[in-house]
Order: C-alpha cells, then sequence, then structure tokens
C-alpha cells in the first residue's frame, strides 16, 4: 500500500507557499474576470453607451497598463500612454458637460490596443507586479504621486 507524501503544514511552508503563488501570474478565471469589466467598459463607450463608471474602468485600466509595462510587462510609450490620457480626458469632459460617455474611432482604437495589452499583462504577469501596480494606482488614487512612490521605492 503507498503511503501518502508528507506536506509540511507550519507556519513556514505556508509562507513559503504564498511567495510562490506572487511569483505566479494570477487565476486564469479571477484574470477573465478583470479583463471582462475591462472590455465591457470599452464597448460601451464604444457604443456611445458608457458612464462615469466605464470611463474610469477605462481609465484605470490605462493607468494599470503603464504601470505593469513599466515594470517590464508587456508593451506601452510614453507617448501612447499621453495620448489616451487625452483620450480618456476628453471622453470625462463630454460625459460631465453633455451627458454622452464615449469614445471617438480614433479613442476607441488607442484604447483596444491598451485593453489588449492589459489582457496579456493579466495572463502573463506575476500576482505581485499586479498587486504593486493595484497598490500603486490605489495610492495615486488617494492622493499620492507616482513621483512620490517612485522615492519611497527608491
Amino acid at each position: 500500500m503507498t503511503r501518502p507524501i508528507p506536506f509540511a503544514r507550519g507556519a513556514n511552508a505556508a509562507r513559503a507557499r504564498q511567495k510562490k503563488t506572487l511569483l505566479l501570474p494570477m487565476p486564469r478565471h479571477e484574470a477573465d474576470r478583470l479583463a471582462l469589466q475591462v472590455h465591457i467598459a470599452l464597448d460601451a463607450m464604444r457604443l456611445t453607451m458608457g458612464n462615469v463608471n466605464a470611463a474610469q474602468t477605462l481609465c484605470q485600466a490605462m493607468i494599470l497598463t503603464g504601470l505593469l509595462a513599466e515594470a517590464g510587462y508587456g508593451e506601452a510609450t510614453f507617448e501612447q500612454m499621453r495620448d489616451a490620457e487625452n483620450v480618456i480626458t476628453d471622453a470625462f469632459d463630454r460625459g460631465r458637460d453633455h451627458g454622452v460617455w464615449s469614445l471617438h474611432e480614433d479613442g476607441f482604437e488607442q484604447f483596444a490596443a491598451i485593453v489588449s495589452t492589459y489582457d496579456y499583462q493579466l495572463r502573463r504577469a506575476p500576482l505581485a507586479a499586479v498587486a504593486d501596480a493595484s497598490d500603486r494606482l490605489d495610492r495615486f488614487r488617494a492622493g499620492e504621486s507616482f513621483g512620490e512612490a517612485a522615492r519611497k521605492r527608491a
């Protein structure tokens, strides 16, 4: 009769498993769930059926994409992010002023590329990198500049 393999059950073993988990990409179902939210927001904005939440979702995905690319996961240029920032700012202005939450055709194309990169990053980047980018986004939303965050990490 075969014997079961003994697995360590102590605190050190749990920490080791947690560290290993952070080195792996997030589970596929979780990456799909996050990506689907961004794809739905992009489609709603394309169809002129968006709202402030859809625009915020795209804005957050844009920032996370830039942060993950900066960390070495995926491709995103400074110019691409700057242009996308202008596109989403225009969408926010149009939504606030006229109640029309949408992206123009060029803006849609720019964000479609960003969303594709974001999909790739969610499936490939280690969970630790995604968590770090998310933490940086949260600190930015709380009022800390990206420059301050970089100085703290250094």
